[in-house]
């Protein structure tokens, strides 16, 4: 918000929520480690092993922590989006806004997205555990690669959640540690972030 001339986030509490929801999805998967024998169906939770070979309540109950950290991350990723748009100072055109800004926007606007699609996966993935559902299980008629499909197209744009705010970090260092004003190719960098960004979704 500083560096928009903005006093405060949009939602203030709503960041706190954020925050909160963070903490405790984090309690959720390191207790999920101590429940039976721990979560043994690796990052990607690929069926049909997260469907069939996991019967514990470890994996569901690292499934519900990654669905709570889902939640809190869209809540941060709207507020930082409402903040950007709406409570920029009227004396900072968009050719002004720094880097690290631009960047969260555009890392704000890839978890948008993205995590929906995730939780909607997870979402699947707990119904065919626990209520017989079939989406992911190939004995009743499921696909596995359904599960894939859904988890790459939150999978490859997170690659760019992450890289997207170091790029903007690194370059208010140099801006700082250079003791100028602008950037040199700022204008060029904020379209290649943009482009990145729009790519990484494509």
């Amino acid at each position: 918000p500083l560096m928009l001339g903005a006093p405060e986030m949009a939602f203030p509490r709503v960041n706190a929520l954020s925050f909160w929801f963070t903490f405790v999805a984090l309690l959720m998967v390191y207790q999920s480690f101590f429940i039976g024998g721990g979560p043994g169906s690796s990052w990607t939770f690929y069926p049909p092993l997260s469907v069939e070979g996991q019967p514990e309540l470890s994996l569901d109950t690292m499934i519900l922590g990654l669905h709570t950290v889902g939640i809190g991350s869209l809540l941060g990723a709207i507020n930082f989006m409402v903040t950007t748009q709406n409570m920029r100072s009227t004396a900072v055109t968009l050719d002004q806004i720094s880097m690290f800004v631009w960047t969260s926007y555009l890392t704000s606007f890839l978890l948008v997205l993205s995590v929906p699609v995730l939780a909607g996966s997870l979402l699947f993935l707990l119904l065919d555990r626990n209520f017989n559902t079939s989406f992911y299980d190939t004995k009743k008629g499921g696909n596995p690669l359904l599960y894939q499909h859904l988890f790459w197209f939150f999978g490859h744009p997170e690659v760019y959640v992450i890289i997207l705010p170091v790029f903007g970090i690194i370059s208010e260092a140099v801006l700082f540690l250079t003791d100028k004003d602008r950037l040199f190719g700022q204008t060029s960098m904020t379209f290649a972030s943009i482009w990145i960004a729009v790519l990484g979704t494509s």
